[in-house]
């Protein structure tokens, strides 16, 4: 024995037994995924199994539908907000100012004690 290394060349659930020791699989069906860039996605389900309405393609990332001729449409990627961005949108100029105002306020009153 080289090395010391006694279960070289092996891999968990390989054995003589195969299939008997497993037990019988399911029986199984393939279906068809189709996205935006026209890829085919076919994963095995149980026969019994209930399908989802879309799979992501294992190619580009986008959602796949079931119609070939009309697949989902690709997500629309929204882009990066700051944090000021959204304070913005909540808020106006002029709600600003008198916050900062309130705020420049304060900090002069404890400047004067």
């Amino acid at each position: 024995m080289a090395g010391g290394n006694a279960i070289r060349g092996t891999r968990v659930g390989a054995g003589p037994m195969g299939e008997s020791e497993r037990g019988e699989s399911a029986p199984r069906q393939r279906v068809s995924y189709w996205c935006a860039n026209g890829h085919e996605s076919r994963p095995a389900f149980a026969l019994d199994a209930e399908r989802p309405e879309s799979w992501d393609c294992p190619r580009c990332g986008l959602p796949g539908g079931l119609d070939e001729q009309a697949p989902p449409k690709a997500p629309r990627n929204e882009p990066y907000k700051t944090h000021l961005a959204y304070v913005k949108e909540r808020r106006s100029d002029e709600d600003g100012e008198a916050i900062l105002a309130e705020a420049l306020a304060k900090l002069r009153a404890k400047r004067e004690l």
